[in-house]
């Protein structure tokens, strides 16, 4: 306790020329002491043991006493940059999604004026906005974290937990809603059949799922009597054919991209049309795919859940720290 206390007037036990007489308790006035001393020291010693000063300079010589020390732990430190540095990670990753989705407008030349009107179906305009959002997002958490600012700390939380219950809720309402949801995706398909000379972007999509999936059409290859070049009432070479991603064999000799190896498959009868491109639709296709790996598409799922719990997590924890410190700073 006496580490605490500076008492004026009343000398520390160990204090140098006050060896060899008057060795009693400091706590006891010396001959001679003065009734204020006494006062003082009654006042001091019953404020140290109280914890108050009665609004006086903690400093002041009547009352001083050895501030503790509140520093981070290596605990706080160490989710505090682990915070940053993952934020700052899926920032990085936002900007080049950002980034390819801006690459994909230009190069189409969507800005221009005769392409503006439709730019908001556009895919790349979609993966511009994700993109944006992404970056916006984990650049919030990066920054709150470096800089311990707790507004920008509660945003990011508050946006993490919107977009994992937004998450839960679309898993419990596809789970619930699958026969709706392949009505649409075979809606979806056909539109995308049917637009697939007049749209870059769904001949692409349109053509991934062809190839990857080995599919041809969206429950059969007959489907694509839907677009009015492959119709077989339409002129021209490509009438009651099929694009060549429904091809078995699309590349002649193995390197020459025959881009005519569909033209009249679909006045084939199956038999021999089987040797020729795929038969199978390509959503029985998606649906086997989803089969083959449904669990890794759970582990996936489970996985990005848990990382935003676990930044929720991190990011309340260091929001207590914060303010923690600042109480006791």
């Amino acid at each position: 306790m006496w580490r605490y206390l500076v008492v004026k007037g009343i000398p520390w036990p160990w204090s140098k020329g006050d060896t060899t007489q008057n060795e009693s308790s400091p706590l006891l006035p010396k001959a001679g002491a003065s009734k204020e001393d006494d006062e003082e020291l009654g006042r001091v010693t019953s404020e140290f043991q109280t914890g108050t000063n009665n609004g006086k300079d903690p400093n002041s010589s009547a009352f001083a006493r050895i501030q503790p020390s509140y520093n981070y732990s290596l605990m706080d430190y160490f989710l505090k940059y682990f915070l940053f540095l993952c934020n700052l990670v899926f920032t990085v990753l936002g900007l080049v999604v950002l980034g390819l989705g801006m690459w994909g407008l230009i190069s189409k030349e969507s800005f221009a004026q005769e392409k503006i009107g439709s730019i908001g179906t556009d895919p790349m305009l979609i993966l511009m906005t994700l993109g944006f959002l992404l970056t916006l997002l984990c650049l919030t958490g990066c920054v709150g974290a470096l800089r311990e600012n707790c507004c920008l700390l509660r945003i990011f939380s508050a946006t993490v937990l919107v977009l994992l219950s937004v998450q839960v809720l679309a898993t419990i309402m596809a789970y619930t809603m699958k026969d709706q949801i392949g009505g649409y995706l075979r809606s979806g398909m056909l539109v995308a059949m049917a637009r697939y000379q007049d749209d870059l972007d769904l001949r692409f999509i349109t053509d991934e799922i062809q190839s990857s999936l080995q599919c041809c059409g969206a429950d059969t290859y007959r489907d694509w009597e839907i677009n009015i070049y492959y119709n077989c009432s339409a002129p021209g070479v490509l009438a009651c054919g099929v694009p060549a991603t429904c091809c078995v064999d699309p590349l002649e000799n193995g390197t020459v991209w025959n881009s005519q190896c569909g033209v009249g498959a679909q006045l084939l009868d199956e038999f021999t049309a089987q040797s020729v491109i795929f038969l199978g639709g390509c959503l029985g296709g998606m649906s086997r795919w989803i089969e083959q790996y449904d669990g890794l598409i759970g582990t996936i799922g489970i996985v990005v859940v848990g990382v935003q719990i676990l930044a929720v997590f991190i990011t309340t924890r260091v929001l207590e720290s914060i303010n923690w410190h600042k109480v006791h700073a």
